[in-house]
């Protein structure tokens, strides 16, 4: 039987384009092993509505020998494990972590990866290797076509230094001199680190203004809220943590010790910085932002949600009502999160909100929102009338009751397939102890979740047939998405809470066409909040946003990636830049990466 395997598995690679080769052949002992056993889980919904995907999508999805998602971290270089430092005191920042983060930072044409580093909290010598680490993408093309894909350390020449007890990552241009900067969020206060543009940063926390203390950040998103095309900054703070020394005991529900919920502490104010256009920020919290109450904030998404061109806040707060800011264009925000039916679900619950993410499911134009949740309630999808009115659809879709056993952190609307809709991603992990894993080092470990949109309106659990990068039982806490070898599809970074890092390579998304969009403006500045409307050869438009923010504690490729299933020649692009200006971009060739530039198009 594994001969027979076997032999699936080599005909296979006569069907994948040239550009594939080099990463089938790297897969295929873990393709040939995952097909002879039975790798994953999670129970699959009705696949009633196949027949909405595209044959090149179900092609994709029904082979077999092939794992769709291999993790390639240590075999690419990436040799990495985070530490929480966690010795049974359960010290409440233990669980937060880690962000990860996908960004060009020396503008090569190819993603480059930051991982979130913690450390024992108590140690006071603590193991000065214990730092975040940057790993610079070495991608190279061969003459066959084929891609090699290497990491190296690049951390100690950089700049970065690391060394607080770290919770996420956040990255933007705050200069528009077209490199990318990185924000930390760390237990004790944050830092921002200016590219210098030569493969080094320096600290310039102090001097921006951007500590957020007294603070305590997760999540944090750069945006130009008021359109003046600077980067603004948002910071999700959680909790009103008081000190190590002050740590309250919780019993879990079987009455041992464990984590407390972020109730026991109390929520702690947001804070929203204007970028000044000097390297400074100045605290614009309680102007911009009235009303702001103390909460414990997680995941954060920026979008336009009622389409009047002007960036809009969503907040996802743990146990409490989720904050929607609508920008009043005048400098400031008004929350409407209840109102506009999106702070708790359809049955009035507020729930633990930790990743979100917004994107067009639906390809009806707007923007629509997914979030993680608790074990026991399900992931929540809120689906946008185009005016930012929203209903409640996690039941219906099929993403809540397929996610009830799960605590999900790391989220993305993306398109695997690259048939034209978005799937979800989750990155999953306890905050309760598992019955029988209590003799674990960290016993909060769950498998990764795909879900398949069937264009349908509902989703199918496909975690099953991803492969066994699904089936590894880990805590799973933040991840970032973007392709990683420029082969047109999406691969996902992934980081666990005292656990290893991983590199999931997406092996069948380009499979269908695609095109892949870099959307700058001055200086060539990634325009963070631009949407674009690609017009495919049969005539549907597809809109989506370039975005780093999302997910949970950790920053993606801003990068457009656009799944165009069967139908191939050239494309028109219809770009929404962020200060309201529109330009048309005909011709575009697909199946490659294309740079659109404000100011080029008609």
């Amino acid at each position: 039987m594994l001969l027979q395997r076997l032999i699936v598995t080599l005909r296979s690679l006569l069907s994948v384009p040239p550009a594939r080769g080099l990463r089938v052949l790297r897969t295929l002992t873990l393709a040939t092993l995952a097909a002879a056993t039975a790798c994953g889980g999670g129970s699959g919904s009705p696949a009633s509505g196949d027949a909405a995907k595209t044959p090149a999508a179900n092609a994709a999805t029904s082979a077999p020998s092939v794992e769709w998602f291999t993790d390639v971290a240590q075999a690419s270089g990436i040799d990495f494990t985070h530490v929480n430092g966690a010795t049974g005191k359960f010290y409440y920042p233990e669980i937060l972590p880690p962000g990860v983060a996908l960004f060009d930072y020396d503008n090569d044409g190819d993603l480059d990866v930051y991982l979130v580093q913690g450390h024992p909290l108590d140690d006071a010598k603590a193991n000065p290797e214990l730092r975040g680490r940057l790993y610079r993408n070495d991608l190279t093309t061969n003459a066959d076509g084929t891609h090699a894909l290497h990491f190296t350390d690049v951390t100690a020449q950089s700049g970065i230094n690391a060394v607080a007890f770290g919770f996420g990552v956040a990255t933007g241009d705050i200069d528009n001199d077209g490199f990318v900067d990185l924000y930390l969020t760390n237990f004790g206060g944050c830092q921002l680190y200016r590219n210098n543009g030569n493969g080094t940063f320096t600290d310039i926390t102090a001097s921006s203004g951007t500590a957020n203390q007294p603070g305590f950040a997760v999540s944090a998103a750069f945006l130009d809220y008021d359109r003046d095309g600077l980067l603004d900054l948002y910071v999700g703070n959680n909790v009103n943590y008081r000190g190590l020394d002050k740590e309250t005991v919780c019993p879990n529900p079987a009455g041992a010790r464990d984590y407390c919920p972020p109730q026991i502490y109390g929520g702690f104010r947001d804070r929203l910085y204007h970028n000044d256009g000097r390297g400074h920020f100045s605290d614009v919290t309680a102007k911009a932002l009235p009303g702001l109450r103390p909460r414990p904030a997680l995941g954060i998404s920026v979008a336009d949600f009622d389409g009047d061109g002007w960036p809009d806040i969503y907040v996802a707060d743990d146990g409490e009502d989720n904050l929607l800011w609508m920008n009043q264009r005048n400098g400031t925000f008004k929350e409407s999160a209840l109102l506009a039916g999106a702070a708790v679900t359809g049955e009035g619950k507020a729930e633990a909100s930790m990743g979100v993410d917004a994107g067009d499911y639906d390809n009806d134009g707007d923007e629509d929102l997914v979030m993680t949740e608790l074990t026991g309630q399900g992931f929540n999808m809120y689906v946008n009338d185009g005016a930012a009115r929203f209903r409640d659809a996690g039941a219906l879709s099929g993403l809540g009751p397929a996610s009830n056993k799960f605590t999900g952190w790391g989220t993305r609307w993306f398109d695997y397939d690259n048939d034209g809709l978005l799937d979800m991603f989750s990155a999953n992990g306890t905050i309760i102890t598992l019955e029988g894993h209590e003799k674990m080092s960290f016993p909060y470990d769950q498998h990764r979740l795909l879900f398949r949109n069937l264009g349908t309106g509902r989703f199918e659990d496909v975690s099953e047939k991803a492969g066994a990068s699904f089936a590894m039982s880990e805590s799973g806490r933040g991840a970032a998405f973007g392709d990683i070898d420029n082969d047109g599809d999406i691969d996902i970074l992934v980081g666990n809470d005292a656990g290893r890092a991983r590199l999931l390579l997406n092996n069948v998304g380009n499979k269908a066409h695609w095109i892949g969009l870099r959307l700058t403006g001055v200086g060539g500045r990634d325009m963070v909040g631009a949407r674009v409307g690609v017009t495919r050869a049969d005539g549907k438009t597809l809109w989506r946003r370039a975005h780093a923010d999302g997910s949970y504690a950790s920053a993606s490729d801003p990068r457009v990636l656009i799944g165009l299933g069967d139908a191939a020649g050239p494309v028109r692009a219809q770009v929404m830049w962020p200060d309201g200006k529109q330009e048309t971009f005909a011709n575009l060739a697909v199946d490659t990466w294309t740079t659109v530039k404000q100011g080029n198009g008609q």
